[in-house]
């Protein structure tokens, strides 16, 4: 719903201000320069100038010096410190404000919204001696922000006057509730219709999961602007139609960093983090700056494709950018180099963030966990708490995982006991996942199969497929029976679990069951998906599809293989002779 705000805020501060053109005049720095205090409209200019640029300090020096001041003098002020989050200052001023019109009690309705602070709105709205239509449309957006959509209704029904504010407002407000079909009769009712009131009627149900409806609706809008189609680019990507998506993309003549990022987002989220690198290269090609939401898309997708040479451009434009003291997005980077397995380069952007949070804490134990530095990973959880901060599920599960790499079963189950027991986190699938994984690979499957008969809860695919996998490389026909029949009845049409129990019956000479295996997988219908690898040479990525030969260097590479393999035959049939 951020594309919908964006939109409502633009227009609830164009209903505000309409009657006060020193809001819209464009300002002359080398008009202001010579400006004196006597002149009014000068000062005011520089007032609202210094407010928005966050110098309310400045603002309030010249506000002071001026020799005589208008309502709109003290109304800049009043809004220059609620804008900078000052709220008990603006209080103050408009207290004593001399004089006061329908805009100043505007200013202090929007500003208690603006700083959370409804109530108080609420009081401003019913002192006013005078209000209009910008002052009901101001509470019922407070209203929908802070999640009151009854009131926000009570009030829009009590309206005298409504306009497509009010209205879009509303459904603004429906939709981020998931009440899509009120918003729909409202949006039916509607007098007039514009851009924006078809925008975040699309929009809701697209955020709803609503798909079928938002395309009707898009079909029937008289014109189409950016924001619509991004939304329906968002639909498309959440649907995994990313063919339609890009075609509504190339539609755009003017894009925006909204739509790029859409785009960009959308094949994150399908898998497809070679086409979100392009993507993101093409933006930069266009002179687009990325910004917040770029980064983590793109990093995102650096991590998937365990790219550390694209992650390291990526982070040249985050320092350019200035986004390198965003705490997202260092977070995003310290992940990136995890992935890409540099731990060093991941320590050193988690040491430049000022104050970690909980994430950057968990994503650096994570990596110490997943690349085998068990010590590392309990040294940081220590200092984790000595920063005041408390563990949560995460943790403990980055710690188990240290200790499953590491082949400490015992600390893992000491671990396991301390989170509940002592810190009361509720234990959740991926713990026991954990655990039954830690047991399995020390060989203990018994122990593995207690604890998930023993779970609170049903067992999930993970936590069987943990076990069948290990009853794979301990040839266990009987456990591995039970670890398949669970998970066939949760996912009938994976092919793996076939797969893999088929291999285990194979290991101990029981065909008849193989061809039993195979035959359930026809009868089902289901069908081995390939598997594919990827390996980065130079600035090139190339993949590689289980039983492909489309590569246009599959003769050297195949010929390589052969001579490996070679090598491993020698090396295991004269290897003490080597030594």
């Amino acid at each position: 719903m951020v594309v919908h705000l964006y939109w409502l805020t633009l227009c609830k501060w164009n209903s505000l201000y309409r009657n006060y053109t020193f809001f819209k005049q464009p300002l002359n720095r080398c008009f202001i320069r010579n400006f004196s205090t006597n002149d009014i409209y000068s000062c005011n200019v520089k007032i609202g100038h210094y407010g928005r640029s966050g110098k309310i300090e400045a603002a309030r020096k010249l506000f002071d010096k001026m020799p005589s001041r208008d309502v709109v003098t003290w109304n800049a002020m009043v809004t220059g410190y609620w804008q900078n989050g000052f709220m008990e200052e603006s209080k103050k001023l408009f207290m004593v404000m001399p004089e006061r019109n329908v805009v100043s009690w505007n200013s202090m309705i929007a500003g208690c919204v603006e700083n959370e602070r409804i109530d108080e709105a609420c009081d401003y709205f019913h002192e006013m001696p005078r209000r209009n239509t910008a002052s009901w449309n101001a509470m019922i957006s407070g209203f929908v922000r802070s999640g009151r959509i009854e009131e926000a209704t009570r009030l829009f029904e009590e309206m005298p006057e409504r306009n497509v504010i009010s209205y879009t407002a509303m459904m603004d407000g429906y939709a981020q509730k998931g009440h899509v079909e009120r918003a729909r009769s409202l949006f039916d009712r509607m007098p007039n219709k514009n851009a924006v009131s078809w925008t975040v009627m699309i929009s809701g149900y697209v955020e709803n999961g609503k798909f079928d409806e938002a395309k009707a609706l898009f079909g029937m809008m008289p014109e189409k602007n950016v924001v619509a189609i991004t939304a329906m680019i968002t639909g498309f990507c959440k649907e995994g139609n990313m063919e339609s998506a890009r075609r509504l993309f190339e539609e755009i003549r003017n894009k925006d960093i909204i739509s790029w990022n859409a785009m960009i987002a959308g094949y994150v989220q399908n898998g497809n983090g070679e086409e979100a690198l392009s993507m993101t290269s093409g933006m930069l090609e266009t002179g687009m700056k990325p910004d917040h939401s770029t980064f983590l898309s793109v990093l995102s997708a650096c991590s998937s494709l365990a790219s550390l040479k694209e992650g390291r451009q990526i982070h040249v434009h985050v320092i350019k950018e200035g986004f390198e003291s965003n705490l997202s997005v260092c977070n995003a980077l310290i992940t990136m180099y995890n992935k890409g397995g540099s731990i060093p380069d991941a320590e050193v952007v988690f040491q430049q963030v000022d104050s970690p949070d909980l994430v950057s804490w968990n994503t650096i134990i994570a990596g110490y966990a997943h690349h085998g530095h068990y010590d590392r990973a309990l040294s940081s959880f220590d200092e984790m708490g000595l920063n005041g901060l408390k563990p949560d599920g995460i943790t403990f599960l980055n710690i188990l995982t240290a200790c499953g790499h590491a082949g400490k079963v015992k600390e893992s189950m000491d671990w396991f006991g301390i989170m509940a027991n002592d810190h009361g986190i509720a234990l959740r699938a991926e713990h026991y996942a954990c655990m039954v994984d830690i047991l399995c690979r020390a060989g203990q499957l018994e122990k593995a199969c207690m604890i998930i008969l023993g779970m609170p809860f049903e067992a999930d695919a993970g936590v069987w497929g943990a076990l069948l996998a290990a009853c794979r490389v301990h040839s266990n026909v009987e456990l591995g029976e039970l670890a398949a029949t669970r998970l066939i009845e949760l996912e009938p049409q994976n092919s793996g679990t076939y797969i893999m129990m088929s291999n285990i019956y194979a290991a101990v000479g029981m065909w008849n069951k193989v061809t039993s295996m195979r035959s359930l997988m026809k009868v089902q219908g289901v069908k081995k998906q390939p598997g594919y690898s990827w390996i980065e040479v130079g600035s090139r990525l190339h993949m590689f599809l289980g039983g492909d030969i489309s590569h246009p260097e599959i003769d050297k590479i195949y010929s390589e293989l052969k001579y490996i393999l070679l090598q491993m035959k020698v090396a295991v049939d004269y290897g003490d002779n080597l030594l």
